[in-house]
């Protein structure tokens, strides 16, 4: 479970998909007349506390991230031995780009990238170089908030007895 810009949690747990899957003409293989042993209950159970955990853990991030979210979230599945679908790893797409010539709203965007990378009770790695990336991005926007700060424009760099020009007006 992740977000991308924040990516997949669990990425290094993609299964392999192929090896899932049953053919059409074969039942599960823990099915037998149609009841799961419990072997097979017992993995059943599992992965759908798992696919409740990653759901949750990608819906945290959806709802910090906001209007920074792009399209909804994306899931890796492992077909259980009662042959339904179970997400066991998931993403977030967040837009994790500045903001072009506005240092403050590319401070605040980075502030929600940040919270939305850490919104889940449990972050993934990837969530927390989501966060500190959005981090280093916030202390970039800050040291150019300060920079522009200490370098006025030059217009105001004229004494209060200079004429100021604005125009074709000229101030006295």
């Amino acid at each position: 479970m992740a977000v991308s810009g924040i990516a997949p949690v669990g990425a290094h747990d993609k299964p392999d998909m192929a090896r899932y899957m049953p053919s059409p003409a074969e039942k599960p293989p823990a099915e037998k007349n149609g009841q799961l042993s419990e072997d097979a209950r017992q993995e059943v159970d599992e992965l759908k506390k798992r696919d409740r955990e990653v759901r949750q853990h990608e819906l945290a991030h959806m709802i910090a991230g906001g209007q920074y979210v792009r399209g909804g979230p994306t899931y890796t599945y492992k077909i259980g031995p009662d042959g339904r679908r179970y997400a066991v790893g998931g993403e977030v797409q967040i837009d994790t780009s500045e903001i072009p010539d506005d240092p403050e709203a590319t401070l605040k965007k980075m502030q929600v990238v940040e919270r939305a990378a850490l919104a889940p009770k449990d972050p993934s790695g990837q969530d927390y170089r989501v966060a500190a990336q959005a981090r280093q991005q916030e202390m970039k926007a800050r040291a150019e908030i300060a920079r522009q700060k200490e370098t006025p424009d030059t217009a105001d760099e004229k004494s209060p007895d200079e004429p100021k020009v604005s125009g074709v007006n000229i101030q006295i």
